[in-house]
């Protein structure tokens, strides 16, 4: 017997990194998913994204929980592909949603960025988000859990100094918090809970690539991983360089089971201390 038996979940972003890790996660406490991916390069972002294969294999490893996948290939900016796709996935299920984890997000650093990275940002850290859960709300069940993906940036302010990725990336997260905040309010009589994950650094294409290694470590003109490696504990208290998205999955699984029925509105740091270490208490 899984915590989520029998429930239905839609996770964005599900082809590999957090996504998967989300999906793989709930599945393994008995949510068959609907697995959401763009599965192709943003011209804004800096690094490469996903590919269908890397979809297919998030299915697979679904799949050997036991329950059910169905895969979108869907784009999160585009808000009437995205309401198929849900509406597609829905209906292969019998109807119902019972958890939404609006995921997908990119993060475009280091010398490659453009104003292009402003707009890709925007769109599928904050639009994306808007447009996932915006269309699973018409089949979410009394009940439901709705996850989003937010940061440490959301938390410690405006990143205006990193180019117009970083910052779009900090803006885009600050919003989504509200968001989360306030679509908690008007959901609640239902018992619907909508709640927020702030991770810091995670093990995955989004912190390993050389755009983000180059903000780690700017005294360097080709910093590799093993130079960035060297300074990104400095963003935790814990003496960690990043944590792994299984740790980040823990707490949505949490958030999606009845043990957090009466959580919502909640901004949950998975930081390793990387709020407390910057911001003063303001008790």
């Amino acid at each position: 017997m899984g915590k989520l038996d029998n429930k239905i979940a839609v996770v964005s972003g599900a082809a590999r990194g957090q996504g998967r890790s989300h999906a793989v996660s709930l599945a393994a406490e008995g949510a068959s998913i609907i697995a959401l991916d763009i599965c192709a390069d943003l011209e804004g972002n800096t690094y490469p994204l996903s590919r269908p294969e890397d979809l297919e294999e998030t299915a697979l490893l679904v799949e050997k929980e036991g329950v059910r996948a169905h895969t979108v290939i869907v784009d999160v900016r585009e808000r009437a592909a995205v309401w198929q796709a849900v509406e597609e996935g829905v209906t292969a299920f019998g109807g119902g949603l019972d958890i939404v984890v609006a995921n997908a997000g990119i993060c475009a650093m280091g010398s490659g960025q453009t104003l292009q990275s402003w707009s890709d940002t925007v769109d599928t850290d904050l639009v994306g988000v808007f447009n996932v859960i915006q269309a699973s709300l018409p089949h979410v069940n009394d009940g439901a859990s709705i996850i989003a993906t937010g940061s440490l940036a959301a938390q410690l302010g405006s990143a205006t100094n990193q180019g117009p990725g970083g910052s779009a990336y900090s803006f885009a997260k600050q919003i989504v918090a509200r968001y989360v905040n306030d679509l908690s309010i008007q959901v609640a009589k239902r018992s619907i809970r909508v709640n927020a994950v702030h991770p810091t650094n995670v093990n995955t294409a989004m912190l390993h690539n050389e755009g983000m290694y180059k903000v780690f470590r700017p005294d360097l003109k080709e910093p590799t991983r093993e130079d960035a490696e060297a300074s990104f504990p400095a963003m935790q208290a814990m003496p960690v360089p990043y944590i792994e998205p299984a740790d980040v999955s823990a707490a949505v699984v949490f958030l999606a089971s009845d043990d957090a029925r009466f959580i919502t509105g909640s901004q949950l740091r998975i930081d390793a201390g990387g709020y407390v270490k910057t911001v003063p208490w303001k008790g």
